[in-house]
């Protein structure tokens, strides 16, 4: 009896010792990625007709984000390529930069008729010629300025598409930073956030990390888009598959600030750029940590966008971006 449970012990060790390693065998060949949080440490999801313009850089983001690498959202035109400046100048001279270029037909023919104009009303021959100021020469010298200025005027509506120059473009309230319409992008009504949003935004932070470490799919349909929660379930269902778990926890936002903010089809936007802490850590079925750490806090930098009806409602992220480097 004691030889046969001798002999036993051994095989069940090796059982033991061959189940383990097949467990862990998945994660061998399918390495876990070292950001395993809600996005994966990807640029995911779709900022409406922005999807493929650079948000504007904000102190938070100096470099701006990546580009998308998993989108819904078809390139329906060209757009300008991540990398390129989009932000509007601001201070001296920005008034002018923001204008329309001057077109050289205005500037040579107004300015020429301008001047033929008052050099003859100077020596007495007015504008079309005749007599000097005399009789009704002040009528005919206050016609032919009225005529002047309704020409230039018209030279002006004609060549520029409007009747003056814009003085600037309104910051954003709320934000550390005012964002700029990007120069390849139609002119938007930006939206006036309140502190309420920016509580919201800092709160779905927190909600959609918790949501994803509990693989509560349900609480995230409530959170975010579609497709975003389209995304969520498939990272999951692809560290299921490798016997490994994300585990999320005290989550805290650290710093931010507003990105840019925008209106289109009936449709509010906003991309935040927020910095916030976490404890990150991967682990297998058994429990046993594969990756992160358990007391160690990691420190992501992300532009995380956010879309709601224009009516009022709540915010649901819309996509998520890394910064860039």
């Amino acid at each position: 009896m004691k030889q046969t449970l001798s002999r036993q012990m051994p095989r069940k060790r090796i059982i033991l010792s061959l189940s383990a390693a097949l467990a862990a065998l998945p994660l061998i060949v399918h390495p876990v990625a070292a950001d395993a949080r809600a996005g994966g440490g990807m640029s995911m999801g779709s900022r409406g007709s922005r999807t493929y313009s650079a948000p504007p850089r904000t102190a938070t983001a100096p470099y701006g984000a990546t580009p998308f690498q998993q989108t819904m959202t078809p390139r329906s035109s060209p757009s300008a390529p991540y990398g390129m400046a989009t932000r509007m100048p601001y201070g001296a001279g920005a008034a002018a930069m923001m204008g329309r270029p001057r077109h050289p037909f205005l500037s040579g023919f107004a300015g020429g008729l301008l001047g033929a104009g008052l050099f003859g009303m100077v020596f007495g021959h007015g504008m079309f010629g005749g007599g000097g100021m005399g009789g009704s020469g002040i009528l005919g010298l206050l016609i032919q300025l009225l005529l002047v200025f309704f020409v230039v005027r018209w030279l002006i509506r004609r060549f520029t598409g409007q009747g003056g120059m814009p003085s600037g473009l309104p910051g954003l309230r709320g934000g550390n930073v005012s964002s700029a319409q990007p120069m390849n992008n139609a002119p938007a009504p930006q939206v006036a956030l309140t502190a309420a949003d920016y509580q919201a935004f800092q709160q779905a932070l927190v909600n959609v990390q918790t949501a994803w470490s509990q693989q509560n799919l349900g609480a995230l349909q409530h959170m975010a888009t579609p497709e975003m929660v389209s995304y969520f379930s498939h990272q999951l269902t692809d560290l299921a598959s490798r016997g490994a778990r994300n585990v999320v926890s005290d989550v805290r936002f650290e710093n931010g600030d507003l990105t840019e903010s925008w209106q289109e089809n009936g449709m509010d936007y906003a991309t935040v750029a927020m910095r916030y802490s976490l404890i990150d850590m991967t682990t297998d079925m058994t429990g046993h940590v594969i990756d992160g750490s358990s007391t160690e806090r990691t420190v992501v930098t992300e532009l995380w966008t956010f879309e709601r009806s224009s009516r009022g409602g709540t915010w649901l992220v819309s996509a998520i971006q890394q910064v860039a480097r």
